[in-house]
């Protein structure tokens, strides 16, 4: 026997929908949805997570840990800081990175301890 996965007739609670539809219209989902996709890419979410779990990072500390060159992990790092995910800072010719957003942060501690729920690590 086949299960249907949708309703099998149209029917739906205006009041619910009315009231979502409302909040949803306050909300600016292309900027999110652009955030997401920035931290969609594997390895600029191990940077992010790196800059999560220490306070600040040079760029070659970055490369090093994703083991890239550090054009490489400039470009990420850039693309990071151009979404307002990451700030930096220039201390004679080195240059620091951090999380800009401690909201963010707390997102992708959540993304990491659900991984290792889902998958059973402790």
């Amino acid at each position: 026997m086949e299960v249907r996965d949708t309703c099998d007739i149209f029917c739906y609670d205006e009041h619910k929908v009315n009231r979502v539809k409302a909040k949803l219209s306050t909300h600016d989902f292309q900027d999110m949805a652009q955030v997401f996709k920035v931290l969609a890419d594997p390895t600029r979410l191990k940077v992010a997570y790196a800059l999560c779990d220490e306070d600040e990072l040079c760029v070659c500390d970055v490369a090093n840990i994703i083991g890239s060159t550090m054009a490489t992990a400039s470009h990420h790092l850039r693309l990071l800081r151009n979404m307002g995910i990451t700030k930096y800072r220039k201390e004679g010719k080195l240059v620091f990175y951090s999380m800009e957003d401690a909201q963010l942060k707390q997102i992708i501690r959540i993304a990491i301890e659900h991984q290792k729920e889902a998958i059973g690590v402790e």
